[in-house]
C-alpha cells in the first residue's frame, strides 16, 4: 500500500490529488460509454446483441435476453439450504429497514385555512442494474429490488451480465426472485443502462434507473440523466477507516482488503490515523493477510493504485480529511466513535467500533449497500426506499381561504408584472 505522512513536504499536494473525484469523471470512460449509449439509441436490440458478444462473450439473440420462468425455477431448486436461509435473513432485515423509511402521505392547513398536502406514489416501472462479472453481487439484488418491492413498484426490471455460456449466476437469480423482480434480462454494462433508460424492442423503457456498477455503468447513468431519473452514482467500492491508537490493526487490514477485492481496479481504500505505530502495524498486517486470499491479484492491483495509509497530526485532522474524501463507507475505530460520527458529514454509510465491519452493511445489517462513490457523497445520500416513491404536492382552497390569500397573490402579480396571474384568482371572487 502507499504511505503518506503529514511530515512529508508535499503532503498537502498529494492529499488534494487523493481527495479528487475517482473514476466518475474519467473522460476516456465517458467517451466510450457515450458511444455505447448512442449505439443502443440508434440500433436497440441489435446493439445489445453486439455488445453482449463483445464484452461478455455470449452469443445471444434478442429473444434470449429475458431469463425464463423455467430458469428461475431451476435456480431455486439448485440452491443449497444454507444460502437460501442467508438470503431470507438478509431480505428480512433489508425489508424491515425499508418499511421504516417509507414516506407517508400527510396534510395540514396553511395560514389561509387551505389544505396543503403531499402524497407519495411508487414508480410504476423501475430498472435495477446488478453487477456480475468476476463477482456476481447476489447481495445487491436484495439491497435494491427489495426496496422497490416494499415501495410498491409494480414492474421491477433487473439487468445483469451473463457469462460466456449465457447463464446468470443462479444465486443471483434466486435473490432477485425473493426480493420481487418481475423481469430479468441477461444484459450488462453501459448498454443495459441505455436499454432501460431509452427502451429497445425487447426491454421496455423504465421511469427510473437504480443500482451500482463499474465506471462505464456510472458514466452511462450520468449521460442518460434527463432521459430517465437515476438514483445516485454508485461506482467501485471505497472504504475510509478513521482510527486512533486504540484500534486493532488486524481488523483494519482485513477490512481494507475486503473492500479492495471486487476486481475493477478502481476500488479506493484509506486508513486515516493519528498513530504512526498503528499505521506500521496495519501495513504489516496487509502484507501478512493478502497472500491468504483467493482474489489477491485483484486486491494487489487496487491497493497499488488506490490504497493509502495516511498519518495525520490528530484525530480532528482525520475527521476533516474523511469529509474531504467523502468515502462510500467510513469505519470509525477510535475512542468516542459515536461522538466522532456526528462530525462526519459526507460518508455514504458510517460503521461504529471494532465490531461493525463494513461487510455487515454489504450483506445483512439492513440499510442498502448502494452508496455514492468517487466523491459524490458530498452531494448524494445512499439508496433509500423513498427514492422509489414519486412525491406530489396537493393544494385545495375554499372560497373563504382564497379570499384570505387574494391580496398577497395580487401583490406578487403586480411586482412581477404578470397581471393574468392576479386576475386568475380575483375572477373567482367577482362571480356572483
Amino acid at each position: 500500500m502507499n504511505v503518506l505522512r503529514q511530515s512529508a513536504p508535499d503532503f498537502d499536494t498529494r492529499l488534494a490529488a487523493l481527495a479528487a473525484s475517482g473514476s466518475l469523471f474519467d473522460p476516456e470512460v465517458e467517451q466510450r460509454a457515450r458511444a455505447i449509449v448512442d449505439a443502443v439509441r440508434a440500433r436497440g436490440d441489435e446493439a445489445l446483441v453486439e455488445f453482449t458478444a463483445r464484452f461478455d462473450g455470449a452469443k445471444l439473440s434478442a429473444g434470449e435476453f429475458a431469463v425464463s420462468a423455467a430458469e428461475l425455477f431451476q435456480a431455486s431448486l439448485g440452491t443449497q439450504t444454507g444460502l437460501r436461509d442467508a438470503l431470507k435473513q438478509a431480505h428480512h432485515n433489508i425489508a424491515l429497514f425499508a418499511r421504516r423509511s417509507l414516506r407517508r402521505n400527510w396534510s395540514c392547513r396553511n395560514s389561509h385555512g387551505a389544505t396543503v398536502a403531499e402524497k407519495f406514489d411508487p414508480f410504476t416501472r423501475v430498472g435495477i442494474y446488478i453487477p456480475g462479472g468476476t463477482a456476481p453481487l447476489v447481495s445487491t439484488a436484495l439491497m435494491t429490488v427489495t426496496l422497490a418491492k416494499v415501495a410498491g413498484c409494480k414492474e421491477i426490471v433487473v439487468c445483469t451480465p451473463c457469462g460466456k455460456d449465457a447463464c446468470v449466476n443462479p444465486a443471483l437469480l434466486l435473490a432477485a426472485r425473493i426480493a420481487g423482480a418481475t423481469e430479468i434480462y441477461r444484459v450488462g454494462g453501459a448498454q443495459a443502462i441505455a436499454a432501460m433508460a431509452l427502451g429497445t424492442q425487447t426491454i421496455g423503457r423504465v421511469q427510473k434507473v437504480f443500482g451500482p456498477g463499474n465506471a462505464y455503468v456510472v458514466a452511462a447513468k450520468r449521460l442518460l440523466f434527463g432521459h430517465v431519473s437515476v438514483d445516485l452514482l454508485p461506482g467501485p467500492s471505497e472504504l475510509a477507516v478513521l482510527a486512533d491508537d486504540s484500534a486493532n490493526a488486524r481488523h483494519i487490514a482485513a477490512d481494507l482488503l475486503a473492500q479492495a477485492e471486487h476486481g475493477s481496479g478502481h476500488e479506493r481504500v484509506w486508513l486515516v490515523t493519528s498513530s504512526g505505530r498503528l499505521l506500521r502495524a496495519v501495513e504489516r498486517e496487509v502484507a501478512r493477510q493478502m497472500p491468504l486470499l483467493a482474489r489477491r491479484a485483484f486486491i494487489a492491483r487496487a491497493l497499488d493504485a488506490n490504497g493509502w495509509l495516511i498519518q495525520v497530526s490528530s484525530i480532528e485532522e482525520g475527521v476533516a480529511l474523511v469529509n474531504r474524501l467523502a468515502p462510500e463507507h467510513c469505519q470509525i475505530m477510535a475512542r468516542h466513535a459515536r461522538a466522532l460520527s456526528a462530525r462526519i458529514l459526507t460518508a455514504g454509510a458510517i460503521f461504529l467500533g471494532s465490531w461493525s465491519p463494513t461487510v455487515l452493511g454489504d450483506y445483512v445489517a439492513g440499510p442498502s449497500h448502494t452508496l455514492p462513490t468517487g466523491g459524490a457523497g458530498a452531494s448524494f445520500a445512499g439508496l433509500t426506499v423513498d427514492q422509489f416513491q414519486r412525491r406530489t404536492s396537493v393544494v385545495e382552497y375554499t372560497k373563504a381561504s382564497l379570499r384570505k390569500a387574494l391580496g398577497t397573490v395580487q401583490e406578487f402579480a403586480r411586482v412581477e408584472g404578470l397581471d393574468a396571474h392576479g386576475r386568475s384568482a380575483a375572477i373567482r371572487l367577482e362571480e356572483r
